[in-house]
């Protein structure tokens, strides 16, 4: 597929298309692996924590932050003690996550293949 004719008003290659800063959170290494950590179901705060490894509390509270402002993610905070808070996708982060797991293979894929051939 062309580029020219996929994008035909070329819009995303402006600095001001707001399209920019949805993509530069989704794409980043946080995003992407927050998204596909909760593609299986829901996931409490330590749940991530613990699935993406080397992530900070800073960073996974910022990212979901981002993310619930952009509609990819729901927070459910029940009023108990202590507080149980769940992390889903909504309907428009699992198509973002859909569209994200084949690219993510890919990586995995190629990395194991180009590491594999440094070492040959």
């Amino acid at each position: 597929m062309s580029v020219t004719k996929a994008f035909p008003e070329g819009q995303v290659f402006s600095a001001d298309c707001p399209s920019r800063r949805l993509l530069g959170e989704i794409t980043s290494k946080w995003g992407v692996l927050v998204l596909i950590a909760l593609a299986d179901g829901p996931l409490r705060w330590s749940g991530l924590l613990r699935r993406i490894g080397g992530v900070s509390e800073k960073m996974l509270a910022r990212t979901l932050r981002s993310f619930e402002a952009e509609g990819l993610v729901l927070r459910d905070a029940r009023p108990v003690v202590p507080p149980h808070v769940e992390y889903s996708l909504t309907d428009a982060g699992r198509e973002v996550t859909d569209r994200l797991v084949p690219l993510v293979v890919w990586a995995e894929e190629y990395a194991v293949r180009a590491h594999t051939a440094e070492r040959d």
